[in-house]
């Protein structure tokens, strides 16, 4: 392609279609020598997109860094472990068990707090395509009630472990132990940010409970569980005053509690 016939329109809408790193190199390096200064400009914004690619292959190599390692200890199958939910006063607490081959293409890869709804579920579906295996596991209201919110969730992810497809030889988890898996496990505080199989079941799990939490506000109309997915937001403590607790509601939380004791 001479890019020195193109107009300047079309060089922008050549770029938007461009991904390829190898491509984008290519236009660079033409429109580097353009006598056009908004050509130049463009060859400019093409080399900060290449740096920003390069940083981001960087930061996924030493998020599997780890899991590299125990992979070199003979790992065969190594799950990263998250779970989503212990605080609202509404909805199930949800793990997530992913399992990644060792080559991966997960640009934007990170802890699911860190990203925009469109991110999450534009990093969710790709995870789904590659992931060796996935494992999903929920714990609902009344359960959580019994067994209270800390054990929940370690049983949550439980089930997520025990839904993976293959059994994993090693766990990288989400700053818990889980009890009941014989798997050797090691925890890593603030994992979702720090690992990247942790990481990519922090989204799948965010992304599968938001999901399911948009289906029971239309079940449960009034709540705004769409927006807030059962945190205990002052809209949402307000509607339980006003309209008191549903099913989903966890009846051993205070604001909860409070509302169904008045």
């Amino acid at each position: 392609m001479d890019v020195s016939k193109l107009s300047l329109a079309q060089l922008r809408a050549e770029l938007r279609a461009v991904s390829d790193e190898a491509e984008l190199h290519r236009l660079s390096q033409a429109l580097g020598s353009d006598a056009r200064a908004g050509a130049r400009a463009l060859a400019d914004r093409i080399c900060r997109q290449l740096a920003a690619l390069r940083a981001d292959r960087e930061r996924q190599a030493e998020l599997f860094a780890l899991r590299a390692r125990l992979r070199g200890q003979g790992a065969r199958l190594v799950a990263g472990v998250d779970e989503v939910g212990v605080g609202p006063l509404a909805g199930p607490v949800v793990a997530a068990a992913v399992a990644l081959p060792d080559a991966v293409d997960l640009p934007g890869l990170d802890d699911s707090k860190k990203l925009s709804r469109p991110a999450r579920e534009r990093l969710d579906a790709a995870i789904r395509e590659q992931a060796l295996g996935i494992g999903v596991g929920e714990v609902a209201p009344a359960e959580i009630d019994r067994l209270n919110i800390y054990w929940a969730s370690l049983e949550a992810m439980r089930r997520a472990v025990k839904g993976l497809p293959a059994e994993p030889d090693h766990l990288l988890v989400d700053a818990r132990h889980i009890t009941g898996i014989s798997v050797a496990q090691t925890p890593l505080v603030h994992g979702d940010a720090r690992d990247g199989s942790i990481a990519a079941a922090s989204i799948v799990a965010k992304v599968y409970r938001d999901a399911l939490m948009r289906e029971l506000s239309t079940r449960y109309p009034g709540y705004g569980l769409d927006r807030h997915m059962g945190y205990g937001t002052a809209q949402h403590v307000a509607a339980l005053r006003r309209l008191g607790a549903t099913p989903i509601h966890r009846r051993s939380f205070r604001p909860v509690a409070a509302v169904l004791s008045s």
